[in-house]
């Protein structure tokens, strides 16, 4: 029973890492396409366009390769695909239990 549950472990914790380093390279490519009005540099830590002579005057990045990078990271975040992790977790130990359980009977 604990090499499954090792198993099961193992393929959560892949899995998790899975989606970090994609939601991580995601937006990092999004950084890199995101365009902003003349006047403007795009600023990575802020994920703003920033203007160049007045800092406080900011705008929002467009470019459709940069909207898609952030719906695909909200796709991969909490709200996505990675809020999918507790319910495997939850679904592999109530599998495990019910078939010890079930197991011990015969």
């Amino acid at each position: 029973m604990m090499d499954v549950l090792q198993g099961v472990g193992y393929g959560i914790v892949g899995f998790a890492l899975i989606v970090v380093i994609g939601t991580v390279v995601i937006s990092k490519l999004g950084d890199s396409v995101a365009e902003c009005a003349t006047g403007f540099e795009y600023s990575a830590t802020s994920q703003l366009c920033v203007n160049a002579t007045n800092a406080t005057d900011t705008a929002s990045a467009t470019g459709t390769g940069y909207t898609n990078s952030g719906y695909l990271t909200t796709q991969l975040g909490s709200s996505g695909l990675a809020g999918w992790i507790p319910a495997v977790i939850a679904v592999a130990i109530g599998a495990l239990f019910l078939s010890y359980f079930m197991g011990r009977r015969r």
